[in-house]
């Protein structure tokens, strides 16, 4: 919509209501001291022109598909050389982030290994191997029940348990 100014369609007042206007004004403001002076362009007003633009048909512009097919082709390089420069250091941040889960599992499998290591020789200790035996009745062998297997013979003799 288009709009004219007010000012310029209304005809100019004679000089001498200018001269009154001023007057008024100026006996106004010596009234009031705290009234505003007047806003710039306050006597301007604007109205709206009916405009009918139904009739009006875009004509084609044949350079435009192409300066399309331009920025589509631009903005893929653009992003190509993006990814290109910032996949190393996103590979660099997940390589890091792998390698401080694996640090943290050989951690919990060290700690796991200390465990287990500390359970195996509780069981295999002497003093527990003594008390398991004297629940279950057990007695040490006699000096004539124990044989010791050296192979020191080359003829392969096999050491036999005798009752």
């Amino acid at each position: 919509m288009a709009t004219i100014p007010e000012y310029l369609t209304r005809e100019a007042p004679p000089v001498a209501t200018r001269a009154e206007a001023g007057r008024k004004d100026a006996a106004a403001a010596e009234r009031d001291p705290y009234q505003l002076r007047a806003l710039p362009f306050e006597d301007v007003y604007f109205r709206p022109k009916k405009m009918d633009n139904s009739r009006l048909v875009r004509e084609a512009d044949p350079r435009a598909g192409g300066a399309c097919w331009s920025v589509i082709g631009a903005a893929c390089l653009v992003l190509a050389f993006m990814g290109g420069v910032l996949a190393p250091s996103v590979a660099n941040t997940v390589a890091g982030y792998k390698l401080e889960s694996l640090r943290v599992e050989s951690q919990k499998l060290a700690d796991e290994r200390r465990g287990l290591e500390l359970e195996e020789a509780r069981l295999l200790s002497p003093e527990r191997l003594d008390r398991l035996a004297q629940g279950q009745h057990l007695v040490s062998p006699t000096a004539n029940q124990i044989v010791h297997l050296e192979n020191n013979n080359a003829e392969g003799k096999v050491a036999m348990v005798q009752h």
